[in-house]
């Protein structure tokens, strides 16, 4: 299995081919991954996806996931299974609104486009 910062990784840069308008955004978020009796922190920085195992200082966002979850979706998570997760509450995202509704709104924007696409 592939180290922590390895799956982080995996699971952003396979989010941002999803969402290609998002691959230039500069932004710090904290990555809070809940497993039964442990808690990592990680910091991940954009776009040059910079991963540290640390408590992010200057954080705009804190992400906070399920470790099996987290997993799942680093793997073969598609944006699909990434809605899913957030409205089941697998994935919570607390922080600079601002950033929460700019990131949705170009996901939204995303699954629109891939949905005409189905159509044509």
């Amino acid at each position: 299995m592939a180290s922590t910062p390895e799956l982080i990784r995996t699971a952003v840069e396979r989010f941002q081919a999803e969402v290609p308008a998002l691959q230039n955004l500069k932004l710090v978020f904290g990555l809070q991954l809940k497993a039964k009796h442990d808690i990592q922190l990680y910091r991940v920085e954009l776009p040059e996806l910079k991963i540290a195992k640390d408590l992010a200082q200057d954080e705009r966002v804190l992400v906070e996931v399920d470790r099996p979850q987290f997993n799942e979706l680093a793997e073969k998570g598609t944006l699909k299974s990434y809605r899913r997760a957030a409205e089941t509450g697998h994935i919570k995202a607390t922080g600079d609104s601002n950033v929460i509704k700019l990131v949705v709104q170009v996901v939204e924007k995303q699954e629109e486009r891939a949905r005409l696409k189905k159509v044509h």
